[in-house]
Formats: C-alpha cells, structure tokens, sequence
C-alpha cells in the first residue's frame, strides 16, 4: 500500500528578502473535505503499515492497563468543612468526585464525569470551584478538545445544574466570598485569554461585565483567590513579565488596585497571609529571591529580601502557612523542599533516591502544621506523605498500588551526567530492570522536552515498565531549554542560543554510546509538542543516530506560526522563539525549524502523531512536515502519521483510551527494537 501522496499548491511566502514555497499550505483549512480525507487516508496508511502489530497493540494495552488498580481512589483532604476525594470504579474512563461533611453528614457524589462524558467523543472537565457557603459549585467543561471551556454551577443543594452557562472560558473561576459573583477569564479568537469578567449568579452570560481587559497580545490573563481567601487575585502574565491586581473577595463590585506594575524582565508571584505578602521574584535576583511587603504598600521598592539569591540554587515554588514557610528549591536538577518556620530552625525534607521528584501537594488549610507533599522516582510509585513541620513525623497516606508482579528492587536508577560539545555537563536521569546488559546491545529510548524553562522531572510511569521488562533502557536528558540546573539553564536554550538545546540532546545520545547504554542501531529518540519540534531538529541534525523517532503533536513549522498571530499561542511566545517579523530571529529559526530544513538525505523511520482539535500545535503542522519528508527523503524507511480525529494536544480523554495511545506508540519501538510479540518482522 503506497503512501497518501497530498496534492502540491505552490504558496509563497516572502519577508525579509527571503522566499518560502509551501506546497502544502492548503492543508491548514480543517473545514475542507479534501483535507480531512488526506488525514483520514494517512490513517488508513498508518493501520495498514502496523497491522501485523494489530495483536501486539492489544496485548500490550491490555498488560499496561492489568497493572492499574481500577477501582483506586484519591487521598482525601479537607477544605472548610468538608472532605474531598475522586474515585474510580471498574470499567470507569473518567473520575467520580465526592465530599463529605467533616462533622456529620453521609458522603455525596458530586460529578460522576463518566455519564457526563456519554454524549462525547471527547470530554473533559476541570476547574472546580466551591463557594464559600459550600453550597454551589463551578466547573469547566470541554467536549471538543481545543481547550475553550463552557463554565456551568451546580447547586449541591438540589444536585441540579443551575441555568448559568458561560462559554469560551478558560475552565477556571473564583467566586467572592458572598458566592453571588464569579470571576472567570475569556478567549479571543486566537484562544489567549484577554479578559476577566465577573459573573452575578442568575443572570445571563452576555450580560457579564468586564474586570480587567488586556489589550498587550503577547500577555495573557487569568484570575484566583489567594489561600488566605481575603483576596481575588487578577493575574497578566507573559514570558519575561508579570502584574496582579488585587480585589477583595468582599467587595466584588469593587476596582482591582495594581500590585507592581509590570516591568519587561521582572517576573513575580505572591502569596498572602494576614497584613503582608510574600513575593517570589526575579527582581536583582537571576535564580529568584523570596521577599515580603505590607498589604497596602506593595510596589517593589518596598519589597525587603527573606531569602537571597542564590547562584547553584532555584528558588522554584512557596507553600504557605501561619507559622511556616514550605519552598521548593532545585540544585544540580533535583528538586529539594526547605520548611522555614517562622521561629525555630530551618531544615530540609531527605529522600533517597538517586533521581528522583518531589513536590507540594493538596494544602488548603493556611492554618495547619503538617505538609501534604508528593514524591516518586523512576522505580516508586507516585506516593502522598503527611508530613508534621513541629515534630518532623512522616506518615505515609498511599503509594499508586502497581498490579501484577512490581517489585521496585527489580529496577535500577540511575543519575548522570553527558558533557555538550561545549562543555557543559548535562544531567541524564536512567531506568532499566535489573539484569539489562550494559555493553552496548541494549536497545534505549531516549525523551526530552526542553522548552518554556519545563523542568522534566524523573517521574515513574505505570506504562514504561512494558519496555523496561522487555529489556528496553529508558533516559531523560535534561537538556537546556528547561530549568533543571536553574535560570541561565533555560535562557541558554531559547532565543538565539535555541540551538543548544538540540545539540545537548544529540551530545547525550553520543555519551550513552560511548558509555555502553546502547549504540546507534539500536537507539530510539521521542519527545512531544516542543519536545516534537526537539525531534524533528535531530532528526535533521543527525539522522544517522536514531533506529526510529517519535514525535508526538510536535511544533514543526516555526517560521510560518510564528509569523502568524492568528494562531493560540504566536504572540505570547516571541520571547521564546523570537519575533520573525524581525530578521535576525526570522533567519535563526529558520535555520533550524524542522520543515523548513527537510533535504534530500536519508532519514531514520518516524512516527508522527497529532489531534486534529489540537489548539496547542495546529495538526497541520505535522501533516506538511510528513508530507515533505516522503517527498525529499531518499531512504526507504517509513514514516508514519496518525491524527486522532476527535481529540487535541493532550491526546485521548478517558484514562484506557489514552493508555491505547501509548501502547501504539511503544508497539512502533518495540517492533523496530525487535521486542515485539510478533513473527512479522518491520519492513526497512
């Protein structure tokens, strides 16, 4: 069965002297029959080319989902009186959320999002919002996947929704503190947030009116209620700067009052507790500084420093509470969590592995003394700890139960480290099962993200272990572009130094051959979104180091969106990429934008995947890019595309569905790593 060959429309696009032919430009009307059945004929290829792993993908999908424990349900934790948990049950794709009263009272379910999902092909709801009496709750909800969220109330009194609907919101919504308003961001049509709005409940949607509108289109809006409650908090925010206003949730018919106005490069969070704030901040300070000011003085000249900068030390996060302070810290790409309590000794929570994350949890009460906090590795399970600041005691609440034969013992970690052809030293965080040769026959996965200063931590996956028990070794590079060795680590790999950060992934792939994780014939690279751009950067780069590439939804034709404000997301990611409008950043990125580099070479075997509601990175993108790959490659190793239809950026809704996506995806690297469970060998 041959390819889809798509027809070829010359489209020019000229700037800055230069022109740009893209045939395929077209394929960016999604309403257009021709370009739905181009996507519905690459997936009639894709099943066609896989299907000798038809029973494998099965097979896997059903080991992956046999170790997840089906009826599960979260730890609970309290909130104004009453106790909430989510749960699932046999069967369920999706959460069952319940509460229960704290003094008395049976147990309600709130949402059970399985009988809301039925109608849908796609359905996701988040944002939930309870009104200070208890009584109503908000929510977002999303039946299409391109993140635009309809906002409805629930009144827990009758279990009926009230009439209320309010459409294209972002999900999220505060309420004031006499649950009469709510206050909500909006989208415009290239999906940024630009407005706060308050809603009265009971009135129409239409009738809303405007809090904060943000005319600047590279920032964008959001609003929340600070854990002490006292304040509605309107937030703007862009690459390099932010700006909060401040509303008391008392006074809701009242004018926000600016924070510290917004300065290009000062970037700042706050948190508040009783007449002060706490302020996470940049300001004089590369790797963040902690400081604090009065309420109702809050401009940054009177911002005075708790905690200094600190060179080999990111100042990531701030947990608040009455009489300690919980921080999240990252030294030498580990995170570290430091409880200061206002008197007494400061200290550090001890874990033991070697790569490991480890993170703040679910902690509403401004008052208590014990610290809800997460940690896993590459071999434990996501686990919840209760942890007493006052006497340091350590309880812990659950570990993800892991079905079937997991014994962690069975896996070995590792942390190390690649040196760039720079110098610099990279970390790499590693995972195989014990017994995995180490002299090069091993075949690896390698991933990394490496945009937007996203640390990728050493998380456990419940999936992974299916190539890990296949003998397969699995490596996070942590390249720069992220934030795992602090702020210069993610300014050294964005802008015009965006470069390093393909080049650190290629440097790693060399040092774990060189080191014996594996060779090239046997060396496989995947990575999504950003992380999909990273691969088709390589892919160009080196395409002589991959036995096959994976890139998920990836960001692939950079000149062309980003010369294109129309589209979520352009305009507030100049200070990412760069502004092509401008020549020095047009000619940078086009130097390495994956589909504007695709030559007449050979090229390792690929999978691509997408959604066609994708609002992240359009689904066109992937489409041109594997088009021009088949056109200009001269190999004969295959390129797979596959579009899920109904879905956007984060793939499947329900929980197995996304665990099919998965087992599609490692079904691809296992055959090319010949570990799959069929007879029927790849074809090359």
């Amino acid at each position: 069965m041959p390819p889809p060959k798509p027809k070829k429309l010359a489209h020019q696009l000229t700037l800055h002297g230069d022109t740009r032919t893209d045939y395929y430009y077209w394929m960016r009307e999604r309403e257009d029959p021709e370009v739905i059945a181009h996507l519905e004929a690459e997936n009639a290829y894709f099943e066609a080319k896989m299907d000798h792993l038809k029973d494998f993908r099965e097979s896997l999908f059903q080991e992956m989902k046999a170790r997840i424990k089906e009826d599960d349900s979260s730890v609970p934790y309290t909130k104004r009186g009453y106790v909430y948990r989510t749960a699932y049950e046999l069967g369920d794709q999706y959460p069952r959320y319940f509460r229960k009263p704290v003094e008395r009272g049976e147990e309600e379910l709130m949402f059970d999002v399985n009988e809301m999902a039925q109608p849908h092909e796609y359905y996701n709801i988040g944002g939930l919002s309870v009104s200070d009496d208890n009584r109503y709750v908000s929510y977002g909800e999303d039946t299409v996947s391109r993140r635009i969220y309809t906002i409805h109330v629930k009144d827990m009194l009758t279990g009926q929704n009230l009439p209320d609907q309010i459409p294209n919101t972002t999900g999220s919504s505060v309420w004031s503190a006499d649950g009469q308003y709510l206050f909500y961001s909006v989208k415009d049509a290239a999906l940024r947030p630009y407005k706060i709005m308050r809603h009265q409940l009971g009135t129409a949607a239409q009738d809303d009116i405007v809090v904060y509108e943000e005319r600047d289109e590279t920032f964008r809006v959001y609003v929340y209620r600070s854990k002490s409650r006292k304040y509605i908090i309107v937030g703007a925010s862009q690459t390099v700067s932010t700006e909060y206003r401040l509303l008391e949730a008392t006074d809701p018919l009242g004018e926000p009052r600016v924070f510290q106005l917004r300065e290009r490069d000062l970037e700042y969070g706050i948190e508040h507790i009783d007449d002060r704030f706490y302020v996470l901040t940049n300001y004089q300070a590369k790797n963040f500084q902690l400081m604090v000011t009065p309420e109702d003085e809050t401009g940054k000249d009177q911002w005075k420093t708790v905690i200094p900068n600190r060179p080999d030390v990111l100042l990531e996060g701030l947990e608040l509470f009455r009489d300690y302070l919980v921080l999240s810290e990252r030294k030498n790409g580990l995170t570290l969590l430091r409880v200061r309590p206002f008197e007494g000794d400061e200290y550090y929570l001890e874990f033991q592995d070697a790569a490991y994350m480890a993170y703040t949890s679910v902690n509403p009460d401004i008052d208590s003394e014990v610290l809800r906090y997460g940690y896993q590795s590459m071999t434990t399970p996501p686990s919840t700890y209760d942890f007493n600041m006052r006497t340091r005691e350590q309880t812990l609440l659950k570990q993800q139960p892991v079905l079937g034969d997991f014994d962690p013992a069975d896996y070995q970690s590792e942390r190390a480290f690649s040196e760039s052809r720079d110098g610099t030293k990279v970390p790499l965080s590693i995972v195989y099962k014990q017994g995995t040769p180490r002299d090069g026959t091993a075949p690896l996965l390698l991933y990394a993200y490496g945009s937007y200063g996203h640390s990728m931590d050493p998380s456990f996956s419940i999936t992974r272990l299916s190539l890990l028990n296949r003998g397969m070794i699995f490596a996070i590079a942590h390249i720069r572009g992220g934030e795992e060795m602090g702020r210069q680590w993610y300014d050294d790999g964005k802008l015009l130094k965006k470069k390093n950060t393909f080049y650190d992934f290629i440097d790693a792939a060399e040092w774990l051959m060189k080191h014996k994780y594996t060779a090239a014939d046997r060396l496989f690279a995947m990575g999504g979104s950003a992380g999909g751009l990273l691969m088709g950067a390589i892919a160009n780069l080196r395409p002589d180091l991959w036995a096959g590439i994976v890139s998920q939804v990836p960001f692939v034709d950079v000149v062309t969106t980003m010369l294109d404000d129309s589209i979520p997301l352009t305009t507030g990611e100049y200070d990412e990429w760069g502004n092509p409008n401008e020549a020095e950043y047009y000619h940078y990125i086009k130097s390495y934008s994956p589909l504007d580099n695709v030559a007449a070479k050979d090229y390792p075997p690929m999978l691509v995947t997408t959604g066609l509601h994708d609002s992240q990175v359009q689904y066109w993108e992937p489409a041109k890019w594997v088009a021009k790959l088949r056109e200009l490659k001269t190999d004969s190793n295959d390129v797979l595309f596959h579009t899920n239809m109904e879905a956007g950026h984060g793939g499947a809704s329900g929980r197995f569905e996304a665990i099919r996506e998965v087992a599609r995806d490692y079904a691809w690297v296992l055959d090319r790593a010949g570990l799959a469970d069929t007879k029927t060998p790849a074809t090359e």
